[in-house]
């Protein structure tokens, strides 16, 4: 990790902690999820660096070591789409691709629509195409007592959180989201109940890696990261008839919880997520669950220097 170089950005009036290495004239811009950071692209940066390609990732606004905006509760996907289109530009950057995990692909998705100039190609991980919208993630469709729900309904995950500290938290999710099913909660329960306190961590995520979570969001709190992307998912973010014409991967781990969402089967496997990324890959990982980067690093940096280097 001694290659990688830390920094604070200017953009759109907010610090962003930024995070390279690697000085290649193409550019990977990792974009993560939660409850990640930048450090969940930690093994994809150094291969990509010693590709030859320039690896950037950053704290997202109100994460890690980034700046919260003023207004936190008012925070939405545009807000990280736009910052992605100045962080480019404040680092001089014209084109590059985007990897986005988790919710960090809703900004990969929406900066290639509405900027395909800025964008060499989409890699995403766990989340096919979906635009942030009331009907890109239908809630009406969830289980009541899934974490999704749960955690949109402001105060509630903070209540829960609370019990706490910041560690624990951090652990129970990464626990929580390596399962194949659903996390829903009962009626009398909330979804940090949900994880025995025995029970150990994943081996690929080590005590050493937890710690390095837990201090960036000791130092951030939990303010922002529900508000993006829980609280603002139904938030209409104006794009009508989306397409991605870049070329695109997609990686899905058959155990990815994500995989049992309602629908989310027959969208990805029956194609008709390539109505709207027609130029779009999809490979399927037998034992990735739903924090493959971290779980399969090798195989994942294969596939996305296999996809770089055909782009």
């Amino acid at each position: 990790m001694e290659k990688i170089q830390h920094s604070h950005v200017q953009v759109r009036g907010l610090k962003l902690h930024v995070v390279q290495t690697g000085t290649g004239p193409k550019v990977v811009l990792f974009l993560h999820g939660f409850p990640e950071i930048w450090y969940s692209w930690r093994h994809q940066m150094i291969a990509m660096a010693n590709a030859g390609y320039r690896a950037v990732a950053f704290d997202f606004r109100g994460y890690g070591l980034s700046d919260h905006p003023p207004e936190p509760e008012r925070a939405n996907f545009n807000d990280l789409a736009d910052d992605v289109v100045a962080l480019l530009d404040s680092l001089a950057i014209d084109k590059a691709f985007l990897v986005g995990k988790d919710f960090g692909a809703f900004p990969a998705f929406t900066v290639a629509v509405t900027h395909p100039e800025r964008v060499l190609g989409v890699i995403t991980l766990g989340v096919p195409f979906l635009i942030p919208g009331p009907l890109g993630v239908q809630f009406d469709l969830l289980p009541k007592g899934y974490y999704v729900i749960r955690w949109a309904e402001p105060g509630r995950a903070e209540a829960d959180f609370g019990r706490f500290d910041v560690k624990t938290v951090v652990r129970n999710i990464y626990i929580l989201f390596c399962r194949s099913d659903l996390q829903v909660a009962g009626d009398n329960e909330e979804i940090m109940d949900l994880v025995d306190p025995s029970t150990p961590l994943p081996p690929w995520f080590t005590e050493e890696d937890l710690d390095v979570y837990a201090i960036l969001y000791q130092n951030s709190g939990f303010r922002t990261a529900l508000q993006v992307p829980y609280r603002c998912m139904q938030l209409d973010c104006g794009i009508t008839n989306p397409k991605v014409i870049a070329p695109s991967l997609l990686i899905m781990g058959e155990k990815d919880y994500v995989m049992k969402s309602p629908g989310m089967e027959d969208y990805i496997r029956k194609g008709i997520v390539k109505q709207f990324m027609p130029n779009l890959d999809i490979i399927f990982m037998s034992e990735g669950n739903h924090f493959v980067q971290e779980q399969l690093p090798e195989q994942v940096n294969e596939l996305i220097l296999s996809f770089l280097t055909k782009n």
